[in-house]
């Protein structure tokens, strides 16, 4: 699961080799949970048999998630799901369970800090929250190459594409829901305990990141469609532009400064970037068309601000990779290897033809507005599954001991005996 950050292997006395990961979608820390004393808090409140339920479930979903690889996430997710059904019975005020348990969860990172709290919605919160980043990274291997080979050509099959496209809509309704449904049910107390990348802000923005991404993927697409329109490829720019902006300013509602907000505040600027600068390029494609000399103008204005962002894209990209912790870009591929040939080339050759009329109207305007659109992704309807029918009261005696042998502690029952 180290593929979220920078990876150290050693194999016996060997000399530490570090691993960087490919980043084509932006993944934050990974956190896992790890082990809690159910046992003690929840004696007493329900039969030993919904404890050991519990127990069993969780167990399995800390086992699968310590030391393993990518090639377990579908077992993990599995596990995940199979977990919450039951654990959500701990939600119910009148067990009163729901601060009976300290749930821990660790970073799965160099620092591995550890966080816990005394809440059941805490641990729902975790869970939903786990499932999204597994299926952003889900997303990101479907776009990067098993083997790395260093080649500056890739190709990614259209199907990998789309399903990565379908992935990121899962994992933004993933994070749309915890900050709906889930952090309301957490007290000031409780979110003060949140790891920075599960508070509300970064939540939001993690959530509108994926739809960002996907709807550049979906550029992608319609670059390699010939029946797709200017209109088509300059209302998918501007889509993802709009995404990355939202993500910006959810983030920084957070409060947060620059180095605690971090790769995920950089992230959002690269991409930021990228896509306002393909939108300024299909825009003024789509202005040029006219034959009046001011149109002229406002598109050459268009080219060259997109030539000036996409060079401060690049900035942006190895500022990313370099904060910690360390990733790699991809090389050049779908829609960016496009704009980072189309637009220079474009820029120059616009800047020679209308040259003069730049001389007639005393040097470059700033470039026209962007049309605005009504977003067209949406993130994927999630809502948390039914409680398990085992937390039934009827049927409590039936998978356990009644609730009031439960609750008599052996010593006791052995000095009546006496």
């Amino acid at each position: 699961m180290g593929c979220t950050s920078s990876i150290l292997q050693q194999a016996g006395g060997k000399r530490k080799k570090m691993l960087i990961p490919e980043v084509v979608v932006f993944v934050p820390t990974m956190q896992i949970p790890v082990q809690s004393d159910l046992q003690k808090g929840l004696k007493g409140l329900i039969p030993k048999d919904m404890i050991d339920h519990l127990i069993h479930f969780r167990n399995r979903a800390i086992l699968l998630s310590e030391d393993t690889d990518v090639s377990a996430i579908p077992e993990i997710k599995q596990a995940l799901e199979e977990y919450l059904p039951v654990l959500l019975g701990l939600t119910k005020k009148d067990y009163g369970t729901l601060e009976a348990v300290t749930f821990k969860w660790r970073t799965l990172d160099e620092r591995r800090q550890e966080i816990c709290a005394s809440n059941t919605w805490y641990e729902v919160l975790s869970v939903v929250y786990m499932l999204a980043v597994l299926t952003l990274i889900e997303a990101n291997m479907l776009l990067v190459p098993k083997q790395y080979t260093g080649s500056s050509d890739r190709i990614v099959s259209t199907d990998c594409q789309r399903d990565a496209v379908d992935m990121l809509l899962k994992a933004s309704g993933y994070l749309e829901f915890c900050v709906k449904s889930i952090l309301p049910q957490l007290g000031p107390e409780h979110k003060n305990k949140l790891h920075k990348d599960m508070r509300e802000g970064a939540l939001e923005a993690l959530s509108l990141q994926a739809l960002g991404q996907g709807t550049e993927l979906q550029l992608g697409l319609a670059i390699d469609n010939q029946k797709a329109t200017l209109s088509v490829k300059r209302r998918l720019a501007c889509e993802e532009l709009i995404f990355f902006t939202q993500a910006h300013y959810s983030l920084s509602v957070e409060k947060t400064d620059e180095s605690d907000a971090g790769k995920q505040s950089l992230g959002i600027r690269y991409k930021f970037l990228e896509a306002k600068a393909a939108a300024y390029f299909y825009h003024g494609l789509i202005v040029d068309k006219s034959n009046e000399p001011s149109c002229h103008t406002n598109a050459l204005g268009c080219f060259v601000a997109a030539e000036e962002l996409l060079s401060e894209s690049r900035k942006a990209c190895l500022s990313f990779c370099l904060a910690y912790p360390v990733t790699r870009a991809p090389p050049l591929w779908g829609a960016m290897k496009h704009f980072h040939h189309k637009i220079p080339d474009t820029a120059s050759k616009k800047s020679q033809l209308y040259g003069y009329l730049l001389d007639q109207e005393k040097g470059l305007q700033p470039p026209p507005e962007l049309p605005e659109f009504q977003l067209s992704l949406r993130p994927d309807d999630y809502e948390l599954p039914k409680v398990d029918s085992a937390w039934s009261r009827e049927k409590w005696e039936v998978i356990g001991q009644p609730l009031k042998d439960h609750l008599e502690d052996p010593e006791d029952v052995t000095e009546d005996e006496s």
